[in-house]
């Protein structure tokens, strides 16, 4: 074999390969410096594309929106957001100065010793409260004294919540007086118009005791179910009545109102039976109290959809033949029907009612 004659061997081809890859690896770098100085040179000379001409028209340009630039419109929108953003951060007033508020206040509306039907003395009354308290609290800031009882730290704070802030510290400390509305009564029928046509009630007439009053709505505790207790005229049913005030025994409610249906139609009624002609209802109130009176209210009718315009019950007042004087015809929207004393029989057939007590109807 020659000696000049080359020879591969592993040492000498992973020497080859080594070269190989050091020289692709130069290369490469060089290219990505290549490349990063042309884009770096490319965005210096777009710096300096404007000539002087342009610059001075871009001065111009920017000389002109500065003088037509709306700087009174922008102070005005600045102080608006101040004053909103100011309006929107409402004042935490601490607990203890909320309480005080809510006692204050308690006592000055007991203090008008009113039923709570006089809303407009109410409002009054409690704005002469918070005009008097925030005087008050703001003639100690002025003096720079301490309030007896506010911390002068905290009268700051309450001069705000009293004065821009009150109705956002009513909700809080849940103060809330409804409005007065003045309701008018529009009265359309022709002068000398009687409101209902006399009614004859059918049946034989009454007896001078009853003195019974149309279209007239009271309420009572039920002493005879009248729904299985059906008469054939209103004089039979306040015959009942006079009836079972003579003999009911000691310590037994005794009738002294008596419900009469006259409708053939029925007569309404808020509960769930379905009331019908000839009921006759007997029953007890120590102070009988009117619900409705002629016609049902407007809003008894928007609650009620099935109700008349007109009451069918009807009423009576004054007669000594009964206890406390009262006598009447009238079914009441919240009567209450005590049912201690009646029987199984008492009650309507499949009505599910047995010896229940007090029921009450709202």
């Amino acid at each position: 074999m020659a000696r000049g004659k080359w020879v591969f061997s592993y040492k000498k081809t992973t020497l080859l390969v080594c070269f190989f890859n050091i020289a692709v690896a130069l290369y490469v770098l060089r290219s990505l410096y290549a490349s990063l100085y042309i884009y770096s040179g490319n965005v210096s000379r777009n710096v300096a594309l404007y000539n002087p001409d342009q610059i001075r028209k871009m001065e111009e340009s920017m000389q002109i929106r500065r003088e037509f630039k709306p700087v009174e419109l922008i102070k005005w929108v600045k102080a608006l957001e101040g004053e909103l953003s100011s309006e929107t951060v409402a004042v935490e007033l601490p607990q203890h100065l909320k309480q005080n508020i809510i006692e204050e206040i308690l006592q000055t509306l007991r203090g008008l010793n009113s039923s709570g039907a006089d809303i407009a003395k109410e409002r009054e009354a409690v704005e002469s409260w918070r005009k008097g308290k925030l005087e008050g609290v703001k003639s100690a800031l002025v003096k720079g004294t301490s309030n007896s009882t506010i911390p002068h730290e905290e009268a700051g704070i309450l001069v705000r919540a009293l004065e821009s802030d009150w109705t956002m510290l009513c909700e809080e400390i849940g103060l809330w007086i409804p409005a007065q509305v003045a309701n008018e009564e529009h009265d359309d029928k022709p002068e000398g118009a009687e409101e209902f046509e006399e009614e004859v009630l059918p049946g034989r007439p009454l007896s001078p005791e009853c003195h019974a009053e149309l279209h007239t709505d009271y309420d009572g505790s039920a002493v005879r179910w009248g729904l299985t207790h059906h008469k054939d005229s209103a004089a039979d049913c306040c015959q009942a009545c006079l009836d079972h005030a003579k003999h009911a025994k000691e310590g037994d409610k005794k009738c002294n109102i008596w419900v009469y249906c006259p409708s053939e139609f029925g007569c309404h009624s808020p509960d769930i039976y379905q009331h019908k002609h000839q009921e006759c209802w007997l029953k007890y109130a120590e102070k009988p109290r009117l619900n409705f009176k002629d016609k049902y209210p407007e809003w008894y009718r928007n609650s009620h959809p099935s109700a008349p315009v007109i009451v069918p019950w009807e009423m009576n007042w004054g007669t000594k033949n009964f206890p406390n004087g009262h006598l009447g015809l009238g079914f009441g929207q919240n009567a209450v029907f005590d049912m201690t004393h009646l029987s199984a029989k008492d009650f309507p057939p499949r009505s599910g009612l047995k010896h229940l007590g007090k029921v009450t109807y709202n």
